[in-house]
Formats: C-alpha cells, structure tokens, sequence
C-alpha cells in the first residue's frame, strides 16, 4: 500500500526504515506526513482520497509543490512552512529543502522555464531558484541565495546576486543518510 520511494525518503528522514518507524514519524512529523500523501498520490493509488488529503495537509503546512513535479527519492522537507515549487520542476535524489525555498518557472527572456536539479542538492532557507537552468550534483544553496543561472557540480552558492564557490564535497555535512 505504501509506494516504495517513501521508505527512502524515511531513511533520509531520521536513518531508519520499516514501516512502524513510517507510521510513527508519519505520525510526529508534520512534513514527513506531507511527503507520503505526495508519494500516495503520485503512485495513482485512490487519486482523488489522496489529493483531498494532501490539500488538506498543504493548508496546515505550507508546502506547495506541484503534484506532477518529478522528485527523486530521498526528498526532505525541514521546517514545514512556504516551500512553493512548481509543477515542471525536476529533482533529483537526496534533495534537501528548507522553508522558504522557492522553485519556480521564468515566464519570459532566455531562461523561460522551470529548473532542473541533480543529485545531492541542499537548498538552504528563503533561497530562490528560478529559470530554465540546471543545478548540478553535490550543490549547496546557501540561505537567502537567489539563482537564475547554470550552477556546475561540487559547488556552493552564496548571495544575491548568487556567486558560485567551486567546492569538492560541498554538501558534506548537509546531506546526511544519502540513499545510493
């Protein structure tokens, strides 16, 4: 019943799996709850009891994500409150965002478009990722960095407007429990 991308995003969440541990941090964690009604939704199960749950759940929490945007496993939501990111948007694993973050489409000029994001990528608070740009593997958005340009991997973004610091291992630290 429980779509199997939900149990990576548990072991990302708190380091463990199994499905008691789901049901308790389901239970505790506001954010997590939200995941798994996205992951429930996504996998076509009762589509609409889970779209009337995760709008129901949306309200309380902040988060509005598209519900077509593609997110790889591993996704984690800290601090549940104003996370916007559209439905076109493409994440990789291992994701990590925080509340404020905003990714979002750029209806005009030469990044007309939604983001991609690779692998790895720690999005830190009220940062802003917008355009048709691509962020690379092993990224750390620095808090309240506004990004509206090609990020390469191993880097780190700082500032608006943003400035890229090349850096191996830059999510060292920040993404933890990654799933391979």
């Amino acid at each position: 019943m429980v779509p199997k991308i939900v149990y990576g995003d548990l072991y990302r969440s708190n380091g463990k799996t199994g499905f008691w541990n789901l049901l308790n941090t389901a239970v505790r964690k506001l954010d997590f709850r939200w995941i798994v009604l996205f992951r429930w939704y996504q996998s076509k199960r009762k589509p609409f009891m889970s779209r009337w749950l995760l709008r129901s759940c949306s309200r309380k929490t902040g988060i509005q994500i598209g519900w077509h945007a593609k997110i790889g496993e591993g996704l984690v939501l800290v601090h549940c409150g104003d996370i916007a990111v559209n439905n076109e948007v493409e994440i990789g694993k291992n994701c990590t965002l925080y509340q404020g973050v905003t990714i979002g489409m750029e209806f005009r000029g030469k990044r007309r478009g939604n983001p991609v994001i690779g692998n790895n990528v720690w999005i830190g608070s009220n940062a802003c990722v917008v355009g048709n740009i691509t962020i690379g593997d092993d990224v750390l958005i620095a808090p309240l960095s506004f990004v509206n340009f090609d990020v390469p991997s191993h880097s780190i973004v700082v500032g608006n407007p943003g400035r890229v610091i090349p850096r191996e291992n830059a999510t060292e630290g920040y993404v933890c429990n990654k799933l391979q």
